[in-house]
């Protein structure tokens, strides 16, 4: 699946994640994937960024369901502009799988244009988490009215929006219906031991260890589930670069703060980030990804499993932890034929 990551190069975030509240059961919002009636016919599925195009393609296994993924990996999510060919695209599907949280509002503007009649477009977002518990943060302000959309970080809510995808699929196609369900379930297992492993991880931090400052915060529901600091990251809402004023206070915070490691993009360059972790000479790691997917299409690691592995270790080791638990978390073989734009 192809998506994109976040240019990141722009101002300061300063977010504290709340440390002590960690969710194990997301809460169900209003449904907004209600399924009126089976499909008759080939069913067609389009989804967005990579992570979501991951889990629906390893739900849908090998039944012969057509998956496609939109959002190419490699650009920017958050400002991602359909082609004028998406619509068709669009047009065709039986069900449209969205992060949502404000996320892709052009995408879902083109699916609500271009839907066929008893077409399901289904934010997951919405169905994982309510209003009342949307985090704001630099990156994504209140006054902004864009809650942070970063979900997917937070396996138990990864693990929701499978249950959601599991449950449209089942609705418009009841003869894949047990297939679904046993591919779900190979999915549901990966995310339980990704969650335990991480805890595992963690547990190996001290808790003044685990601070993060990043290229792009996509990891506040994250560190909200595991009791981390999100210290900063170098991207604003207004996606401009920081003023010499933003990066001289993310200085003196990392230095207040004594960060371990500061994490940039493999995707996306940041001067800034290495410039930062230069002068206070701090590690920089320059190799996490938001959701573009390691390895190639139909490889173990091009899924959302070797996603948050990849980054969970990559944050782990570099924050002076032992990530074991996490490289022995074994990486699906399931099939997945979902199509990834290039």
């Amino acid at each position: 699946m192809n998506l994109r990551t976040i240019p990141l190069i722009a101002g300061i975030l300063f977010v504290t994640a709340c440390a002590g509240e960690s969710e194990t059961t997301p809460s169900v919002a209003a449904g907004n994937c209600v399924v009126n009636e089976a499909t008759t016919g080939e069913l067609r599925i389009v989804s967005t960024v990579a992570p979501i195009t991951s889990i629906v393609g390893q739900i849908v296994g090998d039944t012969g369901v057509v998956v496609t993924g939109l959002v190419p990996e490699g650009t920017n999510s958050h400002t991602f502009e359909p082609p004028p060919s998406a619509a068709q695209v669009l047009g065709e599907a039986d069900a449209v799988f969205m992060n949502g949280l404000i996320l892709e509002e052009p995408t879902k503007d083109l699916a609500q244009a271009n839907a066929k009649d008893g077409a399901v477009l289904c934010e997951l977002g919405s169905e994982t988490i309510t209003e009342d518990e949307w985090i704001f943060d630099f990156s994504f302000p209140e006054s902004g009215g864009k809650p942070n959309p970063h979900l997917w970080t937070n396996p138990p809510f990864a693990l929701r929006y499978g249950e959601v995808i599991l449950e449209v699929l089942s609705k418009l196609s009841p003869d894949n219906a047990s297939q679904f369900e046993a591919n779900f379930d190979d999915f549901a297992s990966s995310v339980v031991a990704l969650d335990e492993a991480m805890t595992t991880a963690t547990a190996t931090l001290d808790p003044e260890q685990r601070k993060l400052v990043t290229y792009h915060d996509a990891y506040a529901y994250f560190a909200k589930h595991y009791e981390w600091t999100v210290i900063g990251a170098i991207q604003p809402s207004s996606f401009e670069d920081p003023t010499p004023r933003d990066i001289a206070e993310l200085i003196e915070q990392v230095k207040a703060e004594n960060v371990a490691a500061i994490f940039g993009s493999e995707v996306f360059s940041s001067p800034v980030l290495e410039q930062i972790g230069n002068e206070v000479d701090v590690k920089y790691v320059d190799v996490l990804r938001d959701d573009d997917l390691p390895g190639d299409p139909g490889e173990p690691e091009h899924s959302w499993l070797g996603l948050m592995r990849f980054n969970f270790v990559t944050m782990v080791e570099a924050l002076g932890g032992d990530a074991s638990a996490l490289e022995a978390v074994e990486l699906s073989t399931h099939i997945d034929n979902a199509e990834y734009p290039q």
